[in-house]
């Protein structure tokens, strides 16, 4: 059935219940099979949205800009030095100017407040492109890309290999718990997730019968595995902090590789990068160029889930 997201905020997916992530799931496959077919709803049509982007951006800043046009929406993108926000004008003043001019907003940058606050004020819906704590468009973009591989999502196992705190395990953690995919983390002790959003987790998985585990063995960890995923070792703006080195050192063991691929015990597993990625860090490129590579998917998929979230809640 059709939900009603007019006017919702996509902050993180733990806003969202399982139904409503199908739906959008679903309906991102719809968008998706309309565009191939080269037929454009302009359900979006004389709408204006901005693009506000602390941090640059391939994937997130393009798929909103063609989402945009192809639904016959203006993007006006915002870079740092474009506007005063957190400047010389406060967050939430320049989110009810943005509010007063634009349908939605996005965010893309660095403190989850921040798109907290934008949210708070602006009276428009506003999507989170990425903060330091959730990247929910692209985990949507992942269940769609799981989905068109496999079928379905529910039952499905899906390892995380690498910094497991970071946004992109954060929101991989939630969006897996919520629909019912096993979710199994490979990591080094010190980078498992935030304990109060591990419980939180923890509950959706009881709630739609997944299950979610820890290992710092990764060869154990991806047994039977239908999808083995990655992200960079020392994620956009951290590459200057002190014991970068160290995380780098500490997490070579749980390299993508085609050793640790194999070690699914499958022909059929895929893998998934929200990338950019770094060749020879977290994934080879052996693995990265194999027939088991879904990335270019997943980054086309990002498209048509943050059109489905746009014309969703607009």
């Amino acid at each position: 059935m059709p939900f009603n997201l007019k006017g919702r905020h996509l902050l993180t997916l733990k806003d969202y219940s399982p139904q409503e992530i199908g739906y959008l799931v679903d309906l991102s496959a719809r968008l998706k099979q309309l565009k191939y077919a080269n037929v454009f709803p302009k359900s979006m049509k004389d709408k204006n949205i901005a693009l506000i982007f602390e941090k640059p951006s391939t994937r997130t800043r393009c798929a909103f800009v063609v989402a945009c046009v192809d639904e016959g929406a203006h993007p006006e993108y915002l870079g740092k030095n474009d506007i005063q926000m957190g400047k010389k004008e406060s967050i939430a003043d320049t989110a009810r100017v943005l509010g007063r001019m634009f349908d939605g907003i996005q965010f893309r940058g660095f403190k989850h407040s921040t798109v907290e606050e934008l949210a708070q004020y602006a009276g428009v819906p506003v999507w989170n492109g990425l903060t330091d704590l959730y990247h929910p468009t692209q985990v949507l973009a992942d269940l769609l890309t799981i989905r068109e591989q496999f079928g379905d999502l529910k039952g499905r196992k899906l390892v995380y290999a690498g910094d497991g705190r970071n946004n992109v395990a954060n929101s991989l953690l939630v969006g897996c718990a919520k629909v019912g995919v096993d979710f199994v983390i490979a990591a080094p002790d010190q980078l498992f997730p935030d304990d109060e959003l591990l419980e939180v987790a923890q509950e959706y998985a009881r709630e739609s019968g997944s299950s979610i585990e820890f290992s710092s063995d990764a060869t154990k960890a991806v047994r039977d595995a239908d999808a083995i995923y990655t992200d960079v070792w020392v994620s956009m703006g951290e590459e200057d902090q002190p014991g970068m080195h160290e995380r780098i050192e500490s997490l070579r063991p749980y390299q993508v590789n085609a050793k640790l691929m194999a070690a699914t015990g499958r022909n059929d597993s895929i893998f998934m990068h929200c990338l950019p990625a770094v060749h020879g860090n977290e994934v080879t490129s052996e693995v990265f160029e194999s027939r088991a590579s879904v990335v270019f998917d997943e980054a086309e998929n990002r498209m048509h889930t943050i059109k489905a979230v746009m014309v969703s809640s607009l």
